[in-house]
């Protein structure tokens, strides 16, 4: 079996993150490694964890996922960024991909589709 796909949440909402973590643990292939709460954590956890792929919330403290997410693939270009908002406006979606995101999905969505995001991403990334 393939080792697990490493996965760090950027999320500030706890309970949401604290149920994204729980239901992500229930894959097989997905480890949770990290979360962090704040947009200016997402880079020395990246540094620290090593993740696959990075779940990133839009509306963060600190900084917002767009310029966490552009901070992010500057320090480390190889890792993957699916963003998960609860409102963001097309420009905003558009803002997000323009920074490195390789998917952006809303916060409703069925577990599935999020969990499919994450694993296309590390294909998008290896490739």
């Amino acid at each position: 079996m393939a080792a697990p796909i490493r996965v760090l949440l950027v999320e500030d909402n706890q309970v949401f993150c604290e149920a994204l973590e729980l239901l992500l643990g229930l894959q097989e292939d997905i480890e949770v490694v990290a979360s962090v709460g704040d947009g200016n954590q997402a880079v020395p956890a990246v540094r620290e964890h090593q993740p696959d792929v990075i779940v990133m919330d839009y509306r963060l403290p600190g900084i917002d996922g767009v310029q966490a997410t552009r901070a992010v693939r500057e320090a480390a270009p190889n890792i993957a960024v699916v963003c998960l908002t609860a409102s963001a406006n097309l420009r905003e979606v558009d803002a997000l991909y323009e920074a490195g995101a390789v998917a952006c999905l809303s916060k409703d969505q069925e577990l599935d589709e999020i969990v499919a995001a994450i694993r296309r991403a590390v294909g998008a990334r290896a490739a």
